[in-house]
């Protein structure tokens, strides 16, 4: 509702006190039992003390009546749930069932029951305030239709469309694989035996025990698409729960996951295996140009594939000083990105291999933008064919993991490491992180020798 030019609106004087009284929206006159006015004393004679007090009030006002707009009868018993939800909210409180309200300290529970109006508003409030409706039955299709569409919309902003496509794909395999093993049962009901048969699911094909090995059990898939799977279950459960007003809820999916493998069990590339082999003369030939200058990029910055080929001309900063990039999300409205987190947004300078293939592509990779799959699959498939992997555990990540382990021979400073591979430091970070001269200095001390006809 939109807040009035006069300064002095809806204040009125009886003696030589300020009275608060504002008109009830004719939509809701039933619900105030007739009364077309609400009315409360501001006890004070000072209009300034009584123009900050109106505010406050009239903010309340503003809340309550449009949650209470939202619990039209015609709407059933989802709407009237939501419409208490937010009623609850608007007033100062969290809802709860009524179980709960009852079990709370009594100074808090009297201060539910004195929200209450004798008369007029009485049920929308008691229902919001006393907890007196029962959350709606949602089957877990329907839930994961309102994370999509609602809970969730936050998280999406500043994705890409492919990032969001890839997002709602991951879930989406989470729903479908619990549908298919317990049911689309009602959400809010799930118990801890439904959750661990989907635990049990997944335990068969990550870590089959020695009689389902006997009966011919495989292991088909890793820790990680298990957790994937479980994680979103349990961030469905805790955030459809949350936006319902029910926060204490206990979720049947807590604790439930599998050990991973670290992510450092990839192999790096030994130093050797990258001069002699991969930037060997006519080892790289046969892949197109920008992949092939992708890969070159990943070696003397040790950045993740998907952040080179989404650079922008803007993030290839080749006339400065310093020549290096930024590696940054893509803020535009029309064309978002994220990067996988916060501590990713960086500048790394560029040198040896990776600056003359940028100097090769100043505008970056557009074949690719956006496209990183793509990008995997052309890389590996190129490797794996012409024998530029040195054991089947080797992937293209490899190189930044052999790009970490050179710093560390190279005694590079920890935190220098880290700023520069895009990772957490454990304390406060105070200032840019250092000077992009202290960084050059770090990766020259690391820089391979190439030859210039492989860009």
């Amino acid at each position: 509702m939109r807040r009035g030019a006069d300064p002095d609106r809806y204040l009125t004087l009886k003696g030589q006190r300020y009275h608060y009284k504002r008109r009830v929206p004719s939509s809701l006159h039933a619900m105030f039992g007739g009364d077309t006015h609400v009315r409360k004393s501001l006890k004070t004679d000072d209009l300034a003390i009584a123009r900050v007090k109106r505010d406050e009030l009239e903010e309340a006002d503003d809340r309550l009546w449009e949650a209470l707009a939202l619990g039209k009868p015609s709407e059933g018993a989802k709407a009237a749930y939501e419409a208490a939800v937010a009623t609850a909210l608007a007033l100062r409180f969290a809802y709860r069932p009524a179980i709960e309200v009852a079990a709370e300290p009594l100074p808090d529970l009297l201060g539910r029951i004195a929200a209450v109006p004798e008369s007029g508003t009485s049920r929308p409030i008691a229902d919001a305030t006393l907890g007196l409706l029962d959350a709606p039955k949602v089957t877990v299709t329907e839930a994961f239709d309102i994370y999509f569409d609602v809970i969730a919309t936050d998280e999406l902003r500043g994705k890409s469309a492919k990032q969001r496509a890839d997002w709602r794909k991951v879930k989406t395999r989470a729903r479908n694989n619990f549908i298919q093993v317990v049911g689309d049962i009602t959400l809010t009901d799930t118990t801890r035996d439904q959750a661990l048969q989907f635990y049990d699911f997944w335990r068969k094909r990550i870590a089959p025990n020695d009689r389902e090995i006997a009966e011919g059990a495989l292991i088909t898939h890793s820790p990680a698409s298990g957790n994937r799977d479980i994680g979103n279950m349990r961030v469905l459960f805790t955030a459809y729960h949350r936006h319902i007003g029910q926060m204490d809820k206990f979720n049947p999916f807590s604790g439930l996951g599998f050990e991973e493998d670290d992510e450092r069990t990839r192999p790096p590339f030994p130093v050797e295996w990258i001069t002699g082999t991969i930037l060997a003369r006519g080892a790289l030939s046969a892949l197109n140009p920008p992949a092939r200058r992708i890969f070159l990029t990943l070696v003397e910055t040790g950045a993740r594939p998907s952040e080179i080929a989404n650079l922008l001309p803007r993030h290839i900063v080749l006339d400065h000083d310093i020549p290096h990039i930024v590696i940054s999300p893509r803020r535009e409205r029309e064309d978002p990105r994220q990067i996988k987190t916060g501590t990713s947004v960086r500048k790394v300078p560029l040198l040896g291999v990776s600056l003359a293939a940028m100097q090769a592509s100043p505008k970056g990779f557009p074949e690719y933008h956006d496209n990183e799959t793509t990008l995997s699959n052309t890389l590996m498939k190129h490797f794996r064919k012409h024998k530029l992997l040195p054991t089947p555990a080797h992937t293209i990540y490899s190189i930044r993991h052999a790009f970490e382990d050179r710093m560390k021979d190279a005694l590079v400073d920890e935190e220098v490491r880290k700023l520069l591979m895009g990772h957490a430091i454990d304390r406060p970070r105070y200032g840019s992180g250092g000077s992009l001269e202290l960084r050059r200095e770090a990766l020259a001390r690391i820089t391979l020798p190439f030859d210039k006809t492989i860009v």
